[in-house]
């Protein structure tokens, strides 16, 4: 990547490498939150170094494959027919194929900005003939069924025939990600091809088991300036595929350009007859290119306004957050509100985690509560929707209340593989990652916080607190009084760490009262008792009767709240009962060894050992308490509980965690950076540059051609905006107390904090929060103490 200072909304490219081409795929991915498109060339067929791929948010498939002798299914976000297809050939001479040429010149940009993906070339063929190619790419933002490919070619000293083919390629499948290929990978069946039209052409398929419909129609024109040109036209089809081939003359330096626009319909879509029907519907009219071009800018001219974000001085770190945030926008829009959808853990960028669902939200919701809440809503009834198979759950598992998915796909059901593969030992192993019942914690710290954001008692009276209280019933009914503690535990869970599936011995059966678990628990029951108190009465009453909640459950958890046990050893919080007797590892050793240990567990596996013996974390777990709660809120929870923390306690906790962590995960980083903000700010400092760069350089080495991380990049830009500035929305008021590193220079931020539209700047000196124009009420701002009153169209300032 390169760039320069006064081109920061530019990602650049520079030359042409097989090596670099998946990661510049998935970098240069663009989509608008219903559908979105790796950035692989429109001539590309997948092998090799490239991989076409087109995702649309909610097409799942579930397949049966045979892995370590057992039948076991998956459910896979669907790679879809690939509708950039376009390629081209000159006379009778081979298709263009770009590692069969002399290349003369290769760049590569993406335009952040507006989302428009462009490629630009020179070549150089077997007959000495030179050529320019230009293609460009967008999926449009307003009309988000909409996309548009551009190819056009120069030629510099040759004349002769140009023939192009435009495809659309049903051919396609779920390769991407190496360790699956031994599962089943087909999710597409042809239902039919049509050319309704000599310039259109009609693409229908089907998912195979959840048969979804989808129709793709493409129209192709060549033109030379604004003018059609004369072509002959070709229709080529079979089952599962249809090409228009349009030959035209080609004369040196004068550019042939052809124009493909493209509509995506499934059947999951409201207010269509068919997805056919209304493909052809999309082509229909005669919009100019000009005019989509310039909706599409507009649309995002406007989300641009709410998630401006700068940090002056720094056009490299500004670039990448802008990257961050364009991947946010294009995996999670305001298109996403409508879709019935969750936040996928990779974006709609690759197959990795198969598309799944995870805990992501709880680092991209704090981006989208103080811009556009309304889409946090819609997310938030992603889980409202799957609330009863949530209950179903934990009904299966013995206990009440809802026990919530580590990974949740189109229904709700728990999506974690029953196997996974080691790819350092080649052996297939079980998966126990399903005990990860902390995901129900983080749904109901993103319903509370959503809460105290937006106040938004509707969604609080008819949604959020059943959530909170059958996500309650489920930890106080898995919570059980000990009496060798004589306090209440919680056993056989894993927490987010990941490594520890077990204790030595007993390798897969969990660990227990895992802090981070325990606490969040006491903190989920303390927010389902807030939230019951808060609805008003008729409606309480009817929520009670309807769950059977009695008052003696609702004694219950404040006993829990009161009572809950929390491991200690050393003086610092454990990460679970038990953890202090673990070996300690040689990370030195290791690190000599391997080089790379963000892996650990699987080094450790294929030498025979397991991770279960070690003081070893893949990334931050007890830690993840100070990233999510502030001490004003932990300090009197463990107090109450009856483990006061003394100053040290905190601090010596992070230290000790921080020697035994391998960072597996990129959300390693975000946590680390958090938590080492107000002590020691230079660390900080450079765990945040640690979490911008995960994608943009790939540190973990090829898992972000895979799909981007989606909650490490919100996780970055959240660092800036409540992290550093010490931005917190909690009883109804906005305070700040501001660690800013001097190395990072200005922040200036938009936000959205109730009904105000506030411009936030910050640096080493003074904080200036400023509203625009309205009737709303003022809102109160605290910052170090100091109090002020914000009225709509004022600006408040405070000296640091």
């Amino acid at each position: 990547m390169t760039g320069r200072p006064d081109d920061e909304w530019l990602l650049r490219y520079e030359g042409y490498d097989p090596a670099d081409e998946p990661l510049r795929e998935a970098l240069c991915t663009v989509g608008n939150g219903y559908l979105a498109t790796r950035g692989a060339p429109p001539e590309a067929r997948p092998g090799g170094a490239h991989y076409p791929g087109t995702y649309v948010a909610g097409v799942y498939n579930r397949l049966a494959s045979r892995v370590a002798g057992r039948t076991v299914e998956n459910e896979c976000l669907v790679n879809l027919p690939h509708w950039p297809a376009v390629t081209f050939r000159i006379d009778d001479g081979p298709w263009f194929d770009i590692d069969t040429v002399h290349l003369l010149e290769h760049h590569q940009t993406l335009d952040l900005r507006r989302a428009v993906l462009t490629r630009h070339l020179r070549y150089r063929d077997d007959r000495n003939r030179v050529t320019t190619v230009t293609q460009r790419r967008l999926v449009h933002m307003r009309h988000h069924h909409l996309c548009f490919q551009e190819v056009v070619i120069t030629p510099e000293n040759w004349s002769g025939r140009l023939r192009f083919r435009s495809e659309l390629d049903g051919r396609v499948r779920n390769t991407l990600v190496e360790r699956y290929r031994d599962l089943a990978d087909t999710h597409l069946e042809p239902v039919g091809t049509s050319g309704p039209a000599p310039d259109c052409v009609l693409l229908e398929m089907r998912t195979n088991r959840s048969a979804i419909p989808l129709a793709m129609a493409a129209r192709t024109a060549l033109v030379q300036g604004s003018e059609p040109i004369p072509a002959t036209i070709r229709l080529r089809s079979a089952p599962d595929r249809i090409a228009l081939d349009l030959t035209a003359e080609a004369t040196p330096g004068r550019p042939v350009t052809l124009e493909k626009t493209v509509t995506v319909v499934t059947g999951r879509d409201h207010a269509i007859s068919s997805p056919a029907d209304e493909a052809l519907r999309g082509l229909a009219g005669d919009r100019h290119l000009d005019d989509l071009l310039a909706d599409h800018e507009q649309a995002w001219r406007h989300l641009w306004e709410r998630f401006r974000i700068t940090v002056e001085g720094h056009p490299d770190t500004r670039r990448i957050v802008l990257l961050h945030l364009l991947h946010l926008l294009q995996t999670i829009s305001p298109h996403s509100a409508d879709l019935d959808v969750g936040v996928p853990a990779r974006g709609l960028h690759g197959e990795a985690y198969r598309g799944h669902v995870f805990w992501d939200e709880l680092l991209v919701f704090p981006i989208l509560n103080l811009r556009l809440p309304d889409l946090t809503r819609a997310l938030l009834r992603y889980r409202h929707r799957r609330l009863d198979e949530a209950r179903a759950a934990a009904r299966r598992a013995g206990h009440i209340g809802a026990m919530y998915p580590w990974q949740s796909g189109s229904d709700g059901r728990e999506e974690s593989q029953q196997f996974h593969l080691n790819p350092r030992s080649g052996r297939w192993l079980p998966d126990t990652s399903a005990r990860q019942h902390h995901i129900g914690l983080a749904i109901a710290h993103n319903v509370w916080q959503y809460h105290q954001v937006t106040g938004d008692r509707e969604f609080l009276i008819h949604h959020g607190a059943e959530m909170l209280l059958e996500i309650a019933r489920f930890w106080g009914d898995l919570a059980v009084l000990d009496p060798d503690h004589d306090r209440y535990v919680i056993r056989g869970v894993m927490g987010p760490d990941e490594f520890h599936t077990g204790y030595p011995g007993a390798e897969s059966g969990g660990i227990d009262n895992n802090a981070y678990t325990n606490v969040m628990a006491v903190r989920a029951l303390s927010w389902a008792m807030e939230a019951y108190a808060a609805l008003p009465a008729r409606e309480r009453g009817e929520l009670s009767e309807r769950l059977r909640l009695d008052p003696t459950e609702r004694a219950r958890w404040k006993d829990i709240t009161h009572r809950m046990f929390i491991p200690f050893h050393e003086g610092v919080i454990s990460q679970f009962e038990g953890y202090g007797e673990l070996a300690e590892l040689d990370w030195e050793a290791y690190r000599s060894r391997y080089g790379d240990i963000h892996r650990l567990e699987r080094i450790l596996e294929a030498e025979g050992d397991t991770v279960n013996r070690y003081r070893a974390s893949k990334q931050a777990d007890a830690l993840m308490l100070f990233h999510l709660l502030t001490a004003d809120e932990l300090l009197p929870l463990m107090a109450r509980l009856g483990y006061p923390l003394d100053p040290d306690t905190i601090p010596r906790t992070i230290d000790h965690y921080l020697a035994r962590t391998s960072h597996g995960s990129t959300l390693s980083a975000v946590v680390h950076a958090w938590v080492l903000a107000r002590a020691h700010r230079e660390r900080a400092v450079d765990f945040f540059f640690r979490a911008l760069e995960s994608d943009i350089v790939d540190i973990q080495g090829g898992t972000t051609a895979e799909g981007v991380h989606l909650g490490a990049m919100a996780g970055s830009v959240d660092l800036l905006q409540r992290c550093f500035s010490g931005l917190e929305t909690r009883g109804g008021h906005l305070a700040l107390n501001p660690f800013w590193p001097e190395a990072l220079g200005t922040l200036e931020i938009n936000l959205r904090y109730r009904e105000h539209f506030l411009r936030l700047r910050i640096n080493g000196d003074r904080v200036e929060v400023g509203s625009t124009d309205g009737s709303h009420q003022p809102v109160r701002v605290i910052c170090r103490g100091q109090t002020a009153e914000l009225r709509p169209g004022a600006t408040v300032r405070f000296p640091l």
